[in-house]
């Protein structure tokens, strides 16, 4: 049962995962993938988990005022924030719109957005992230300042999608050309969409979320969801007044992300406590049950995989 569990007291992080890891403002960021390899850039990075069902959860933890580069990517990302106060920003120069996001808050960022983020909290924050797709989409698509910034300062990244780090002696090998810069014409395809436009259809406050939640598991994101989506998982809302019947059983791949509160889970005959920051992967077919084990606020996001295929679904423009 164990090895279907990462716990937070045990994630692994990665501080070289990314083409912006030496540029100062963004190199004390450190990324952790709990299950798949995600779009890490680095051999170093530590996968807790590596079968995939269908989607990626990782993490990132940030010291006040570390950034994220701007990047986009292929397939959905979602993020909620487990710890903090994080301001994500989007567009070409990240100047298009802006959110603020408190502890619980989810996010499903519009694909094709150049997007960031900055942990603007008094404190070292975490976000948790959704990836969409087994393969993520083969990888990050960088802004064209973040990668010339970054060679600026030792790091390079191949046209294989792997990091080389030039202060160590590293460089692409004969046969392998660096990563390209977009040109002015690809550039066109990626919106800039004002935060008008973006905030009210795709932020869930998880204030609002726990109100409705209260009777009942409330679906955040999916075809039937508060924001409607076909990412290729569905994301729900559970709280201590809306456990599901117990015991019960699915055919499809779940993950529990707990938010808040100690859940007790029983899972084929065996039983464990979930903690917040806590992630588990359970596999379809089994009986479980899930109730919190303690009086007080309880909250966890469930993950579910769907027949949907992980791509660009969002109609922005």
């Amino acid at each position: 049962m164990e090895r279907h569990i990462v716990r937070y007291g045990d994630l692994k992080p990665c501080r070289t995962a990314f083409i912006d890891a030496h540029t100062p403002g963004s190199d004390q960021k450190e990324n952790f993938t709990i299950i798949g390899g995600g779009v890490s850039e680095s051999p170093d990075q530590h996968v807790h988990i590596k079968d995939t069902p269908g989607f990626n959860i990782g993490a990132a933890g940030q010291p006040p005022k570390c950034k994220n580069s701007l990047h986009t990517h292929r397939t959905a990302e979602v993020f909620f924030v487990l710890k903090g106060r994080w301001r994500f920003f989007w567009g070409r120069w990240g100047t298009a719109g802006e959110v603020v996001l408190e502890e619980g808050d989810i996010f499903n960022i519009p694909t094709g957005v150049f997007r960031g983020f900055e942990n603007v909290g008094t404190d070292y924050g975490m976000i948790m992230s959704i990836l969409g797709g087994d393969d993520s989409g083969g990888g990050v698509i960088w802004a064209p300042q973040v990668i010339e910034e970054a060679k600026d300062h030792g790091l390079i990244l191949g046209e294989n999608g792997i990091l080389y780090d030039s202060k160590k002696g590293e460089g692409p090998p004969d046969n392998v050309k660096p990563m390209p810069l977009l040109t002015d014409e690809e550039l066109q395809a990626f919106p800039e969409v004002p935060a008008s436009k973006v905030v009210p259809n795709f932020v869930q406050r998880y204030w609002n979320l726990m109100a409705m939640a209260s009777g009942a598991p409330v679906k955040v994101i999916g075809a039937e969801g508060i924001i409607a989506d076909r990412p290729g998982f569905e994301v729900e809302l559970l709280t201590r007044g809306s456990i599901p019947e117990t015991p019960y059983s699915s055919n499809r791949h779940e993950v529990l992300m707990v938010m808040r509160g100690h859940w007790r889970l029983t899972w084929n005959g065996r039983e464990t406590v979930l903690a917040p920051g806590d992630t588990c992967s359970l596999p379809p077919g089994f009986d479980r049950s899930l109730v919190p084990s303690m009086t007080g606020e309880a909250s966890l996001y469930r993950v579910v995989n769907t027949d949907d295929p992980a791509g660009p679904t969002h109609a922005l423009m």
